[in-house]
């Protein structure tokens, strides 16, 4: 017991000056001062931070201000982010296997990623799911899907879903339009449970 209070004692104690070293570094990079920004990032990052992970993977991934463009080492810090449940990362890290950017291009390693962002609700996860059930890529082709999951895009706010959803109705019969439809009323987000 004494063990457990002494945990806890610890996180409390050592969560603000984390807290300020990761707001350290975000401001860093949104005043122009990279260098400071991985400086104050990368610690936090390799002790487990899900936010500072996240924030390197998007700074690798995108490179420039002084931060070299690493596609691999971008997917890492992003992997790690999304095992540890960062909805975001899970995202990035599905368009990472998708576009083969830094890992060997999988579109089933991307549909699995793309999935667990989509299924808690981000809206740019699920227009790329339903993108990989409209082609066919990682997964069976399925216009039921990708209308469901170009619906849930739209309502959520992803650009270009509304219209991608209305190409696919135009290749698919009322009774499949109906279920899509269906499918998605029904549609409830699920918990992150990480990986």
């Amino acid at each position: 017991m004494k063990r457990m209070v002494l945990v806890v004692a610890l996180m409390v104690l050592l969560a603000p000056a984390a807290w300020a070293d990761y707001e350290n570094g975000v401001t860093a990079f949104s005043n122009g001062d990279y260098e400071t920004a991985l400086t104050e990032l990368k610690p936090l990052a390799e002790k487990g931070n899900v936010d500072a992970q996240f924030f390197l993977g998007v700074m690798f991934g995108t490179g420039g201000q002084g931060i070299r463009q690493d596609y691999a080492e971008s997917a890492m810090w992003l992997r790690n982010a999304a095992k540890q449940g960062h909805i975001k990362a899970e995202a990035c890290l599905g368009l990472m296997y998708g576009e083969g950017k830094g890992v060997k291009q999988d579109y089933a390693e991307a549909e699995r990623w793309y999935r667990k962002a989509a299924e808690q609700g981000n809206a740019n996860a699920q227009s790329s799911l339903a993108d990989l059930y409209r082609e066919g890529k990682g997964l069976p082709q399925d216009n039921v899907q990708a209308h469901l999951w170009y619906n849930l895009a739209a309502t959520g706010g992803a650009e270009e879903a509304a219209k991608l959803r209305d190409e696919v109705a135009l290749k698919m019969t009322p009774q499949q339009i109906s279920r899509a439809q269906e499918l998605a009323r029904n549609w409830k987000p699920r918990a992150n449970t990480g990986e």
